[in-house]
């Protein structure tokens, strides 16, 4: 296994970074699925979390954020308000500045837990099945950027997002958890079956640096 330069941690952060800006606004960025779209914009964020490390992993998290504040701002959706402070809330004149919180921490953090998942369960699974870390570690990013950003959601903006929704202020909670489970889980399967498929590149080339 090789280590990797800065010079290297550097061109991969841009390459990956990138690929993130192509996905968020292609519909490469977006697998059809029965019942909902799949998003696949935070594969090379955990990717570059596993093979870069965290700090770098951080900053394509960062990116992704930034992408979907662009993406949100300039082509928003009847929920953009929610991505992009510059977008303004249902009934209102202005957007959230907690709309930053949204866009940008989640994200920040998918490329900082598929590192420490994979740091820990590395040290009860065996090597021989690094497959099977890399794989859930996959599957952890993915549920992070998911429960985050929906969670998040509820916390700031319950109540114009009721709106867009057209739900009950009590059946909110209930309507994020069923996106959670009809939404993430898909993307979480897709996560962890395209990084446990890209295992072995990350053991040859140097995976998990700190």
């Amino acid at each position: 296994m090789q280590t990797w330069n800065k010079s290297k941690h550097i061109a991969a952060t841009g390459m990956l970074g990138a690929i993130i800006f192509i996905l968020a606004f292609t519909p490469l960025g977006f697998i059809p699925l029965p019942i909902v779209n799949a998003t696949t914009v935070h594969i090379p964020v955990i990717i570059g979390s596993l093979l870069l490390g965290p700090k770098y992993g951080a900053a394509l998290g960062f990116m992704f954020g930034l992408a979907s504040l662009l993406r949100n701002t300039f082509a928003p959706t009847a929920a953009s308000f929610v991505f992009s402070p510059f977008y303004a809330l249902p009934g209102t004149e202005g957007g959230s500045l907690w709309a930053l919180v949204v866009v940008f921490i989640p994200r920040i953090l998918v490329g900082i837990t598929p590192w420490l998942f994979y740091k820990v369960i590395s040290k009860v699974i065996p090597k021989s099945f690094n497959i099977f870390s890399y794989g859930l570690a996959g599957i952890i990013g993915s549920m992070t950027n998911t429960i985050f950003v929906l969670h998040f959601i509820y916390l700031f903006f319950r109540e114009p997002y009721a709106t867009i929704v057209d739900q009950p202020l009590e059946a909110v909670y209930a309507f994020i958890m069923g996106i959670i489970v009809a939404n993430g889980i898909p993307e979480a399967i897709v996560a962890g079956i395209l990084v446990a498929a890209l295992s072995r590149v990350f053991t040859v080339i140097g995976a998990t640096e700190s």
